[in-house]
């Protein structure tokens, strides 16, 4: 029998979970107010304290405003709320949005090319001989790697690397809540993401261009190496075709 470890959850978790489903949802709408603490707590079978910690970091997360002594109102999260509620939006209540599902891959063919390009430009100063060997290293784990998720997850590790020789904390971020998204779907992404991870020769150019300090070979090879599966994707997804910015 294969045991898991038990994951344990802190009750103002499950209160924030809660509320920002509904918020992300739509079930609870931008300026709607929430019951008082006290009816939150007695409606939830929980502490106030508990509720009051869900509440604050709703507000911390750009959900809802909370004013001392005032209702607690639901924000437009489209206005207010970072990319941390991006892993929530893509799968609600178990379903794929899909919408949400090509903003990402979008924002992903965007990005990749301008962090090669910004890696090639600044390698000079990470140092070529550093960034070198991490990407040659992913690129080989990667060739060695038959099974497609975990093609997927080198691939990644190979980006992580990318994005560190980019050195831009905004692209990091952005990276970050872009994989918390994507990681979850790494199996049901596999059938289409396949020719992508196991463009292997790609990465080595790619992984090159970058040490060489060849910007604008770069960021060619990277939208070469997104572009395919990003299109196959957002075709199944019912969306528009890619099109060259």
């Amino acid at each position: 029998m294969a045991l898991q470890p038990v994951v344990k959850r802190s009750v103002s978790a499950d209160v924030f979970e809660q509320i920002a489903a509904d918020v992300l949802s739509g079930e609870l709408a931008p300026g709607a107010t929430l019951p008082s603490e006290r009816q939150l707590a007695e409606a939830l079978g929980v502490s106030r304290p508990a509720v009051r910690e869900a509440l604050q970091r709703l507000a911390a997360a750009g959900l809802v405003a909370v004013r001392q002594g005032d209702a607690t109102t639901v924000l437009d999260y489209r206005r207010g709320a970072g990319l941390e509620v991006l892993p929530r939006l893509l799968v609600q209540a178990g379903e794929l949005d899909p919408a949400v599902a090509r903003s990402i891959l979008e924002a992903r063919l965007h990005n990749g090319p301008k962090v090669a390009e910004l890696a090639a430009r600044r390698v000079g100063t990470v140092g070529a001989e550093e960034v070198r060997p991490l990407l040659e290293s992913s690129v080989e784990a990667l060739a060695a790697e038959p099974d497609p998720i975990t093609q997927q997850r080198h691939a990644m590790e190979f980006w992580d690397h990318v994005v560190d020789a980019a050195d831009s904390i905004v692209f990091r971020l952005m990276f970050n809540m872009l994989r918390a998204a994507y990681e979850p779907a790494l199996a049901a992404l596999a059938p289409i993401m396949s020719a992508e991870v196991g463009n292997v020769e790609a990465y080595r150019e790619l992984a090159a261009a970058i040490t060489a300090g060849r910007p604008q070979k770069a960021a060619t090879i990277a939208r070469a190496l997104l572009e395919p599966a990003t299109t196959a994707l957002i075709e199944v997804l019912g969306g528009p075709p890619v099109t060259h910015s």
